[in-house]
């Protein structure tokens, strides 16, 4: 079986996102024509994948037209980093800090400034061909998301006004982003409903309108998708999270409101996507029953084959991660795998860092493949006191290996 992998991975030579992108030919070939392309992450918190990432989009964007980024963050929270890959606006440090806090503080990492940095610089060259970015998760929506929606409904609906003024009454943050999440789930379940009732209302109004005769139509699509987003957010953080069952069923709801956007994003730009998240979200089956139903299982469903899942695996290494006991973001390291692991034996093999398409792996690998082992599946928290048994085969098209990875370069506060 291990030979059988050897024949058929490509060798990584490199994740730096300098220099030849060669090594990536292969997998570019493994890609084709696919609209949005799901890369996952083994931790939320080891440099080699961050730095993995930039690199292949960097190759995407030069080989294949790709032209979005997308981030398992805040829809609100893209828009603002958007603004200024495209335009500059604003200072990249501050929007991090600002906008990267709460569950999604790990993101203020230097790798992912950097890829950010290299988008601004590629759209200062290429200005009629831009790069793009996007957040497609709901977990926040700030107030300048709300004001959007305001501003559109006073210019072109402005006997709504009124009525919308008043069903987003008191719903925008007016703290900082980590203190309005850690607030509103103190709300109690029945005002946390109430106001997705509001939010609802405000979506359904605007989705209901007809731009006048000469209005510009894509303004109306882009209002109504602020709109839906800030009503993802209220509907999403409604749901009773002490109920195991209705955690459950907010996990859902998560992952298939991140298949929307990036699907509505890829449907209204026309850009091509690479899907950042990790491994359990852009997998075909996260192996998680707390996780029923994932967002590229979701992806599948819309795209077809215009969607494919690369996942990542490491043997041994380092990561940031949040403590589960005391909330205190630090750097934790891992021995090797051990054995009857997944990663053990795809270590075996004589490239340390390899791609490897395990749709067209020989049928000794791909029946190993398709049965669940225990895996490295490490979140935004360590210790986990899981264990995952993940079928790699079922949960992605396509695996990039790596011998060892190192804790990436946090930037926030601890």
């Amino acid at each position: 079986m291990v030979d059988a992998i050897e024949r058929s991975a490509h060798t990584l030579n490199s994740t730096e996102p300098e220099g030849s992108l060669k090594d990536l030919d292969a997998l570019g070939r493994m890609v084709k024509d696919a609209e949005v392309v799901g890369l996952g992450e083994a931790t939320h918190g080891s440099q080699d994948f961050f730095r993995m990432k930039h690199r292949l989009f960097r190759y995407l964007v030069e080989k294949k037209g790709f032209r979005t980024f997308s981030l398992e963050l805040p829809w609100s929270s893209g828009l603002r980093i958007n603004e200024y890959v495209l335009n500059g606006k604003g200072d990249l440090k501050d929007i991090a800090r600002e906008e990267f806090q709460g569950s999604y503080r790990i993101w203020n990492n230097q790798d992912y400034l950097d890829l950010m940095e290299w988008m601004r610089d590629y759209n200062r060259a290429h200005p009629n061909d831009p790069v793009q970015f996007m957040g497609n998760d709901m977990g926040y929506a700030g107030p300048e998301l709300y004001k959007r929606v305001t501003d559109y409904v006073a210019r072109e609906y402005p006997q709504l006004l009124e009525r919308v003024t008043e069903l987003y009454r008191g719903l925008a943050p007016t703290t900082d982003a980590g203190t309005y999440s850690e607030e509103y789930f103190k709300l109690p379940v029945a005002e946390r409903k109430e106001r997705a009732e509001r939010t609802q209302k405000v979506f359904e109004l605007l989705r209901k309108q007809r731009p006048a005769s000469g209005a510009d139509k894509q303004d109306h699509l882009w209002a109504v998708q602020h709109a839906r987003s800030i009503h993802q957010m209220a509907e999403g953080l409604s749901f009773d999270v002490t109920d195991e069952a209705q955690s459950t069923e907010m996990m859902r709801f998560r992952d298939r409101v991140m298949a929307e956007n990036v699907a509505w994003w890829n449907k209204h730009t026309g850009d091509r996507m690479l899907l950042s998240a990790h491994n359990t979200h852009v997998s075909y089956d996260s192996f998680d029953e707390r996780y029923p139903k994932t967002q590229g299982a979701f992806l599948q469903d819309t795209l077809g084959k215009d969607y494919v899942s690369i996942g990542f695996s490491f043997y041994q290494g380092a990561f940031k991660a949040f403590g589960t006991a005391d909330n205190v973001m630090r750097t934790y390291r891992v021995g090797a795998a051990k054995p009857g692991s997944n990663e053990h034996t795809l270590d075996k093999a004589r490239q340390d860092d390899y791609i490897l398409d395990m749709r067209t792996a020989p049928n000794s690998a791909r029946s190993w493949l398709d049965k669940p082992r225990v895996t490295w599946n490490i979140g935004a928290g360590w210790p986990d006191p899981m264990t995952y048994k993940i079928a790699l085969g079922e949960a992605h098209d396509i695996l990039i290996h790596l011998n060892e990875v190192e804790a990436t370069k946090y930037l926030g506060t601890p």
